[in-house]
């Protein structure tokens, strides 16, 4: 495994478990003070490479592993606090990157995320169309 796994539903998360999903939206917690960040996270990234004279690309597995959200804010107190006093959660996995934004944003809104201080997000932004929205399967009809 790797230091300080993210989990989801209370299970070590490894590179298996995110095979068949683009990524996924987390919630990464301060255990001092419970300051939390809500974000998402693409498993795999683009590489660029040369063949035959010619650019290519493909998938390759991001940086997840050591990933803790990209607010400096999250970044400075990890360095401060130590990455064994922040819990990493998986929320959602997600196979669309229309629902690894939705689901983001509706983490946020539904946390209220810019109108408390024991969240560390400062600002959230969202561009979805409902057409791509690919939900049913989440049990998430019923959820607020």
């Amino acid at each position: 495994m790797y230091n300080n796994p993210w989990m989801y539903n209370n299970k070590e998360v490894d590179s298996q478990d995110l095979e068949n999903y683009i990524g996924f939206v987390y919630i990464i917690t301060n255990k001092i003070n419970n300051k939390f960040y809500i974000g998402k996270k693409s498993y795999r990234k683009t590489k660029t490479y040369q063949k035959d004279n010619k650019k290519k690309k493909k998938l390759v597995e991001g940086d997840w592993k050591n990933y803790y959200g990209s607010s400096p804010t999250v970044k400075a107190d990890v360095i401060i606090f130590g990455k064994e006093n922040f819990s990493r959660e998986i929320l959602h996995l997600c196979k669309t990157k229309t629902d690894l934004t939705y689901l983001e944003l509706r983490e946020q809104i539904d946390r209220r995320v810019l109108e408390t201080e024991m969240a560390y997000n400062d600002w959230i932004m969202c561009r979805v169309r409902k057409v791509n929205i690919k939900l049913k399967n989440q049990n998430l009809a019923n959820s607020p």
